[in-house]
């Protein structure tokens, strides 16, 4: 069922039940325990994970698994490393590295991306694209399947300069840094044109613009540097016909309008973006995934659970393209027990 309701609501053709998505269960090791009767997971090795990953996103009846393949590792010397906090639950995510090949917010405005970041050879990429298309095809068979691009602008900005640099290159001279960004997204643009000519019908663009309480920079900074290199970068996905869902970490509420003028088909939206709006206003004309609270999961009561959950499928339930989903995951220090009721709530409301 899964496959065919994700189906519908991608296509706006609204299904007689709710679907959903989830991001990082499939890691919580007890969880999938606890749904699928597997042992042993947090000593296993990656083969016996994976088996019984996927038997988990079965179980839960995935939409769709959400995927993209270009990241910062496209950028060859030229990344900083930020480090990465404690996340996954035997701690292999931990990493204390910090370094960065930029030592100055004059080096970073200095910095030409068409010169110094790697040719992209578009034949290649879109073979690229097309192969990891068809490996979440055959590994997630139950699913729709995607594949996409992470760094898609500030994103790929954060990844390069890191934080510190990042804002204070732009505290010193916007308008360097904007030219900046417009010469970042032409490096990118081969790799959006290559994505357009690969037969991967749904794609995922994720650019993480905003922080939790909202904007980083000031708005008209954005719609004069970001919007238009995202309708830029869009047009040739949307001109191939593909779906492109958008996804960004944060509070994006006040740029719900620009990004839907760029040509997105769909908003993957956390806690933080204001859904009500988004489906008053796209409900009808566009997918929206999410926007459960894991915060409510990882501390709220079984009555909190089941409001929270009232609450996304109260709002999405006459939006044709809904998909409930927790944002921003859940992560493996979520309670089993409160994971479990979570999901039995939804099973419970997601008739339409």
């Amino acid at each position: 069922m899964s496959y065919e309701n994700a189906c519908a609501a991608l296509n706006l053709d609204m299904p007689p039940v709710i679907p959903r998505t989830e991001y990082s269960a499939e890691f919580h090791w007890p969880l999938i325990e606890a749904v699928t009767g597997a042992s042993g997971l947090q000593e296993s090795d990656n083969p016996t994970r994976s088996a019984a990953s996927r038997k988990f996103i079965e179980a839960w009846d995935y939409a769709f698994v959400w995927s993209t393949l270009i990241s910062s590792d496209e950028f060859g010397q030229y990344r900083t490393r930020m480090g990465h906090a404690l996340y996954m639950a035997g701690g292999e995510d931990w990493d204390a590295i910090i370094s960065s090949p930029f030592v100055s917010p004059e080096s970073v405005l200095a910095f030409r991306p068409l010169e110094c970041l790697p040719r992209v050879d578009k034949v290649r990429t879109r073979e690229r694209f097309e192969r990891h298309y068809r490996e979440n095809c055959l590994n997630f068979p139950t699913t729709v399947n995607m594949t996409g691009i992470y760094v898609t602008c500030i994103s790929g900005l954060i990844d390069l300069f890191g934080w510190d640099l990042l804002l204070e290159a732009h505290g010193d001279d916007p308008a360097r840094m904007g030219e900046l960004t417009d010469e970042y997204c032409s490096w990118l643009l081969p790799y959006f044109e290559a994505l357009a000519e690969a037969n991967t019908p749904i794609v995922m663009v994720h650019d993480d613009l905003v922080w939790s309480s909202g904007a980083i920079f000031r708005p008209e900074w954005y719609r004069r540097y970001v919007f238009p290199n995202y309708r830029r970068l869009i047009t040739p996905l949307r001109e191939a016909g593909e779906k492109v869902l958008f996804t960004a970490d944060g509070n994006y509420t006040m740029f719900v309008d620009d990004i839907a003028a760029c040509g997105v088909s769909g908003f993957v939206l956390e806690p933080w973006t204001d859904m009500d709006y988004v489906a008053e206003k796209y409900g009808k004309t566009h997918v929206i995934v999410g926007n459960a609270d894991t915060r409510i999961l990882l501390s709220g009561s079984k009555y909190d659970i089941e409001c929270e959950v009232r609450r996304c499928i109260d709002i999405g339930r006459d939006c044709p393209g809904f998909i409930l989903a927790v944002g921003n995951h859940i992560p493996p220090n979520t309670p089993v027990e409160s994971a479990l009721y979570y999901d039995e709530c939804y099973r419970r409301l997601r008739a339409r």
